[in-house]
């Protein structure tokens, strides 16, 4: 079955709400991760730490520069993601239409490529191949 992330992504309007009243937010999801759980369909959740917790290395010049959070004009952000193995797009975005979410954030529903959809290229040690091996990701 095809994997989906359904990536969150919210303003800072939006991340306000949020906090605003985190602990049903908090409640909300963890019923929607038992339901996904109970579903066998999600392999992966995390959240991410606060902006200006983070970094940015940008490429756009000779060489790459660091800057420390927050980020500059960002209108939304990456805040966490939902990794789901269900049978097709439109299964994904149901799920992602469940997904507990403030008012103005948004869900971006985007299909992980398949190990053969990527370019190898001979690159990967027998040490690498057999360590995705062990957990199912060749």
């Amino acid at each position: 079955m095809p994997k989906y992330m359904l990536i969150m992504r919210g303003t800072d309007e939006s991340n306000a709400a949020l906090m605003a009243d985190i602990d049903e937010m908090m409640a909300a999801t963890h019923r929607f991760i038992e339901e996904t759980v109970k579903a066998g369909v999600l392999l992966a959740a995390e959240g991410l730490d606060h902006p200006d917790q983070g970094v940015v290395v940008d490429f756009s010049g000779e060489a790459p520069v660091v800057t420390d959070g927050p980020y500059g004009e960002t209108r939304e952000l990456f805040g966490g993601y939902f990794l789901l193995d269900v049978a097709s797009k439109q299964e994904a975005v149901e799920w992602a239409r469940r997904v507990p979410a403030a008012p103005g954030s948004k869900i971006e529903v985007r299909r992980v490529a398949g190990d053969d959809e990527t370019p190898q290229g001979g690159t990967e040690s027998l040490d690498e191949r057999a360590g995705r091996e062990s957990v199912g990701q060749v």
